[in-house]
């Protein structure tokens, strides 16, 4: 399947404007949560996989990384007579590596992402220090919006600096780290009436905004799905927004897809797995012909190289997936220190981090009102700012774990109308 973000003003069925404006018009991502848990399912049939999209979508910022993964799989249908690579022919290497070896003498770099999945963003997080000392000064971000025009100097994003997609931690921290190593941040994305429309003015302000500005400008990308394309496909006859700027500019990037192999869950025995199971790997790769020394791209055309993501090990916990009971005052029990809570284990992408540690947390900070949010801030940012890391909790007895980088913070359980039930100041031990 190809996909680009939805655009609020394209072409929709009035079933599914109506939904995408309504989630919208939500107080909060809790809100918007419930809101598409109760209305997706009466969706025609057309619509479902719009509505699949955007409630998985935010479950990734309300750090549900796995239930995102398990309620759009958004499977790749790759043909029968595909033949893949395999370790006779290919080799694999880290894919910050070579990224950064490829783009040595570039100047238009391109990543893209699923949004749904905040495992596709760490990539580019890795990548921003390493392009960074080779030059590139532009990171052009497509959830980022106009309209927050202290964003650089403030030094990190708050909730209304984007799309809800900028509310994930992950994405955050893409935008705290790009600041702080000096890139000169590049809103880009547009309201469309089409597909084509948004192509085209997203590469047309990308140019204007980057190279028709700085004729020296090196440039980093950060996409969704086929918005990174160089050839006509994914996308159907839409001419893909990095085809466009390549005529514009005159530049060809160095175009890398993460969104064709991906894992699912549940698992199946698709070519990603066929893939990690030949190539096992414990981050990022792409694969490196034996013979000619060049990366692995299912579509050469249309981007140079496949990146592979490790496969998770851990999945839901003891009682499967994390749906609420209910939406207000559940019987919380964790204050009683009764024995065997829920347990609620996270994606391995989020320990395999070195700088991050594990912090356990309980649904006791909740106190009595559920589903909740328990958001953890950096201690001198405001409740509006990007959290470092959250989780939701939609019931009581549970607990989990937030992975969060040494230093202060302060965590914030808030409910569904937004209002706070419990902060704490917390430090986080280097280790």
């Amino acid at each position: 399947m190809s996909l680009a973000a939805p655009s609020s003003a394209q072409n929709f069925s009035p079933a599914a404007s109506t939904m995408f404006r309504e989630t919208q018009q939500q107080p909060n991502d809790l809100a918007r949560y419930m809101y598409l848990l109760k209305e997706t399912p009466k969706l025609p049939k057309a619509d479902q996989q719009l509505g699949l999209q955007m409630f998985a979508s935010v479950e990734n910022e309300l750090g549900l990384y796995n239930e995102a993964l398990f309620d759009f799989p958004l499977k790749s249908h790759i043909p029968a007579d595909a033949s893949l690579p395999t370790p006779t022919d290919w080799t694999s290497t880290d894919a910050v590596d070579a990224i950064t070896s490829m783009a040595r003498d570039r100047r238009l770099v391109m990543v893209n992402e699923a949004h749904h999945d905040a495992h596709t963003r760490l990539l580019t997080l890795a990548l921003l220090p390493r392009l960074r000392a080779l030059g590139f000064d532009y990171l052009a971000i497509e959830a980022l919006s106009d309209k927050d025009t202290q964003l650089m100097q403030r030094g990190y994003a708050i909730e209304d600096s984007g799309t809800q997609y900028l509310h994930e931690p992950t994405y955050g921290e893409i935008v705290r780290t790009a600041i702080r190593l000096g890139y000169i941040l590049v809103p880009y994305d547009v309201d469309a009436s089409s597909q084509t429309d948004r192509e085209s003015r997203q590469a047309d302000n990308l140019y204007r905004r980057t190279f028709a500005r700085d004729p020296h400008a090196k440039v980093l990308v950060h996409a969704g799905y086929a918005h990174i394309d160089k050839a006509r496909g994914r996308l159907g006859n839409t001419q893909p927004m990095a085809a466009r700027l390549q005529k514009l500019s005159g530049i060809e990037p160095l175009s890398i897809d993460q969104t064709r192999f991906r894992e699912q869950i549940p698992s199946e025995d698709d070519a990603y797995r066929q893939l990690v199971r030949a190539f096992p790997s414990s981050g990022p790769i792409v694969l490196i012909s034996r013979t000619t020394g060049k990366p692995w791209s299912d579509n050469p055309d249309a981007y140079d190289m496949n990146v592979l993501l490790p496969a998770g090990t851990h999945r839901f916990g003891e009682r499967g997936l994390h749906r609420p009971t209910s939406n207000v005052h559940s019987s919380d029990r964790d204050h009683l220190m009764l024995p065997d809570p829920i347990v609620r284990l996270r994606p391995d992408w989020l320990a395999q981090e070195s700088d991050r540690a594990p912090y356990p947390i309980r649904s006791s900070l909740c106190k009595v009102t559920f589903p909740c949010v328990i958001d953890a801030h950096v201690f001198d940012e405001p409740d509006t700012a990007v959290a470092a890391d959250r989780y939701a909790f939609m019931q009581g007895d549970v607990v989990s774990k937030l992975y969060l980088r040494p230093g202060r913070y302060r965590l914030r359980a808030w409910g569904l109308n937004g209002q706070t039930l419990t902060t704490q100041t917390i430090t986080v031990e280097r280790h």
